[in-house]
């Protein structure tokens, strides 16, 4: 059961980051070369990454927090 929840949260992260990388390069690309087309493919992409940076994962793998 560890190894499912690292392997979760290690994911949840990893494509939260991928996501954020990669709309940072589309918004780059949106002020330099692409004005409207950059733009409209990099905020959906920065939806994803926030989307996955608060993901919750399943209930075997939530941090119980102390009151």
């Amino acid at each position: 059961m560890k190894n499912t929840c690292l392997f979760e949260r290690f994911l949840k992260v990893v494509l939260g980051l991928f996501f954020l990388f990669i709309s940072a390069g589309f918004m780059l690309s949106g002020v330099t070369v692409f004005p409207i087309f950059g733009f409209l493919i990099a905020f959906p992409l920065l939806f994803f990454s926030f989307f996955f940076f608060r993901a919750h994962l399943n209930k075997a793998c939530q941090i119980e927090r102390a009151i």
